[in-house]
């Protein structure tokens, strides 16, 4: 082959390496581009994906902060109408003070005031009587009062009085009258007979006498 023939051979064979070349640099930043771009719409859609849990997150976190702030505000809203009513903080020597409803429960053990199987209230139980007494004519001047008498549930045995139900009248009527001569009006008040029908956790804490003044 001659100089010149060997020359041309050289560039054509050149030309096509050099295109092979370059096409397949080519086809390389095409390859890359594509997986760049993918990877990317990828890491986009992660993200938005993040924002979207966090934008759920903050407004589950914000609807739980005015949860609380509800609850809160409930909560300070019913402190102010427990300390608003008139029993509240109201305290009596020998009773127990506690809230049923809107009525006020002043309960008296009714070993304090009464001998087994008596109506008749002992003489100590006057002094407790006398501060019960003082409470509802300054506190609950105009509020009507009932006198409920409570006993426990063995049978009656020993007194003449026939029935529970009776002998817890009898008790209720002679703190009632009591309450009367201390000033309550008789319009004011009256008594109920409950017996054993509603015993508490013991025999001596069924035995009682309920002052409950009337909220309604």
């Amino acid at each position: 082959m001659d100089a010149r023939l060997r020359k041309a051979v050289t560039i054509v064979v050149g030309s096509l390496l050099l295109g092979v070349f370059a096409g397949g640099c080519q086809n390389n930043k095409k390859g890359d581009y594509d997986a760049l771009l993918a990877e990317n719409t990828e890491l986009r859609d992660r993200i938005a994906s993040l924002q979207g849990d966090l934008g759920q997150r903050d407004a589950a976190r914000a609807q739980l902060e005015r949860d609380n702030r509800e609850m809160a505000e409930a909560l300070e809203q019913m402190r102010r109408e427990l300390e608003s009513r008139p029993g509240s903080g109201l305290t009596i020597d020998g009773t127990t003070v506690s809230a049923r409803g809107t009525d006020i429960v002043v309960e008296i053990a009714g070993d304090v005031l009464f001998d087994s199987g008596s109506a008749t209230l002992k003489p100590d139980a006057r002094r407790t009587l006398d501060r019960v007494a003082s409470a509802i004519s300054s506190r609950f001047p105009g509020s009507r009062i009932r006198v409920e008498g409570y006993t426990d549930t063995d049978p009656i045995r020993k007194s003449n009085w026939g029935t529970n139900e009776r002998l817890s009248f009898e008790r209720a009527y002679a703190v009632e009258q009591y309450l009367v001569g201390k000033g309550i009006h008789n319009d004011r008040i009256h008594s109920a007979a409950f017996g054993p029908s509603n015993p508490k956790g013991t025999k001596a804490q069924s035995r009682r006498v309920e002052v409950v003044v009337l909220g309604n």
